[in-house]
């Protein structure tokens, strides 16, 4: 599976999501899968999420976009990763996650076609990255 890893640590500014985006388009990596591991809430308004989940669609209209999992731990965080998926209306898969389990398991259920149990999706992440280490 092509996944394409990002953390947000700290306040992110919606400039920094849109260099995040064009970067991942300039390398080819639309299609991947992508995982989105949001520690704490940002100082972005839901105006400006929504604006970013305009960007989401642009792509769409030239690409296929990959399914995306956002990993929220914090119940702010979860609200605002909401209010991007709710604009970022694209045609591919898109949820919202409290754990990074739960996400890795959904992402390759959905780019793979099999379920793993949540040890194997725990392992496969750490194996990879961990958000400690971003």
């Amino acid at each position: 599976m092509r996944l394409v890893l990002a953390a947000a640590k700290g306040d992110v500014s919606p400039v920094d999501i849109t260099d995040y985006f064009h970067g991942v388009a300039l390398e080819g990596g639309i299609s991947y899968a992508k995982m989105f591991l949001v520690e704490s809430a940002s100082m972005i308004s839901d105006e400006n999420l929504r604006a970013l989940g305009g960007i989401i669609q642009r792509y769409a209209l030239t690409d296929r976009i990959g399914p995306v999992a956002i990993v929220a731990v914090t119940d702010e965080a979860y609200r605002q990763a909401s209010v991007f998926a709710s604009a970022a209306t694209a045609e591919r898969p898109l949820a919202v996650f409290r754990e990074q389990a739960q996400a890795v398991r959904w992402l390759i259920r959905i780019v793979e076609g099999y379920e793993q149990d949540a040890e194997e999706a725990t392992r496969w992440v750490s194996d990879r990255w961990d958000m400690k280490d971003a």
